[in-house]
């Protein structure tokens, strides 16, 4: 048996200690960039070396690299929300508008075609 100094332990001992009190460490050696999404800004790491270590049912990773911060610019803006066709028929019938006017009243109203004829109709 080996003794060991606290502090001073190789990775062998290591890994037989972890086994011992059931955790478990898997190197992930095909993974070569790690990609964290935050709300303001990607944080991007490469030449990444990652570690899963699993205990008590839990995955935690541990990751070493060269991260980078990118800020978000993605100002896309928002999908225009879809309305069912009979609706839109249905505003531009009932309040004699085109159909760019229908959807644009149809938004305003939350989807709702009886306000949004009843809004276009005050006009």
């Amino acid at each position: 048996m080996i003794k060991m100094m606290p502090g001073r332990m190789n990775s062998r001992e290591m890994k037989r200690m972890m086994a011992q009190m059931g955790i478990k460490s898997t190197d992930m050696p095909d993974v070569r960039t790690v990609i964290l999404k935050g709300s303001t800004k990607d944080y991007i790491i490469s030449d990444a070396q990652v570690m899963m270590i699993e205990a008590q049912g839990q995955k935690t990773f541990q990751i070493m690299g060269n991260m980078k911060e990118v800020p978000k610019t993605d100002t896309a803006p928002a999908p225009a929300p879809q309305f069912p066709e009979e609706d839109i028929k249905l505003v531009m019938e009932q309040s004699g508008v085109s159909r760019e006017a229908a959807l644009e009243a149809l938004k305003k109203s939350g989807g709702e075609p009886a306000k949004a004829i009843m809004d276009l109709l005050q006009k």
